[in-house]
């Protein structure tokens, strides 16, 4: 049976058009170093890859919040380390200062150094870390204490709120990695900063008594002070821990996502090649059989 030059003009151009269609898919997965650079090429694998990079997306965003969450509880667990050193200062001096051997004189002459103390917690209690207060709850841009009255303070005043600043750690898990200043330091009137003015008050009346009555509160303080800085310290080694699952699985979720749209390059070369010479052949053997010039039939 004859065939007519018209279907075999299009027998022709459709193969060709086919092999060059795989042809410059081959020369895509090449340049793009993609196996996958279109729906077509594998549907079920191209949803696993935008799944994948969905999670990893979301594993850089538990990332920085870790980042910033040791930030806040490496600069808390400073400042607290501080405070109680601070207060265990403060409290070797009131035991000295309420002694009998000391009088007027040193009792007067120690006011400054426990105003310097008290100076101190304040500023430690205002810590920042990325230009955020730490204690002050989630009123995190505005300074969470300030005295009642800068040059003789009486009591401090506290303008933060009672929420701890928070970070997201995994779904549905949030972790405070700032402190409600109240809670951390006291309220106003039964605080670390009254028991430092309480005992300024009793060294400049000469009062032992009163000294020696500050030691309780020192102690409970201090108690405060050691209970905070050990869990500020747990918080960190959770962190640690957390960031070293998010690494493995950021690994294994990269690892899969390469398999599946990677290419062997190598292998990839060799594809583009075989391509190409089906592509020559084709010419070739339709060159032959139709006795024509491919291009000439196309004009």
């Amino acid at each position: 049976m004859r065939i007519a030059n018209k279907t075999l003009y299009e027998t022709v151009k459709r193969d060709l058009n086919n092999i060059s269609s795989e042809m410059l898919s081959a020369n895509m997965v090449i340049s793009s170093r993609k196996k996958i650079n279109k729906l077509s090429d594998d549907p079920v694998g191209l949803v696993a890859v935008m799944d994948l990079r969905s999670s990893l997306s979301n594993i850089k965003q538990l990332r920085r919040n870790i980042n910033t969450g040791n930030s806040w509880l490496k600069a808390g667990e400073t400042a607290l380390t501080q405070i109680e050193d601070i207060l265990t200062q403060v409290k070797a001096l009131s035991v000295e200062m309420a002694s009998d051997s000391k009088g007027a004189t040193e009792r007067a002459n120690a006011v400054e150094v426990v105003n310097g103390y008290l100076r101190q917690v304040m500023s430690l209690a205002n810590t920042r870390t990325g230009g955020r207060y730490i204690f002050g709850g989630t009123e995190t841009d505005t300074i969470p204490f300030t005295f009642d009255n800068e040059t003789t303070p009486t009591t401090e005043i506290y303008s933060g709120n009672s929420n701890p600043f928070s970070i997201k750690i995994g779904k549905d898990i949030d972790l405070e990695v700032g402190r409600d200043g109240e809670a951390a330091f006291g309220a106003a009137g039964s605080s670390i900063f009254t028991t430092l003015i309480d005992l300024k008050t009793y060294l400049q009346g000469n009062n032992a008594g009163g000294i020696m009555g500050t030691l309780d509160s020192l102690d409970a303080d201090l108690k405060n002070i050691r209970s905070l800085t050990s869990n500020t310290g747990m918080k960190i080694i959770r962190l640690d821990v957390k960031e070293r699952i998010i690494d493995d699985l950021e690994l294994t979720n990269t690892d899969r996502m390469s398999s599946l749209e990677d290419i062997d390059f190598a292998e990839a070369v060799i594809d583009l090649k075989s391509k190409e010479l089906a592509y020559q052949a084709s010419l070739a053997s339709a060159s032959k059989v139709m006795s024509i010039s491919l291009v000439d039939y196309l004009k």
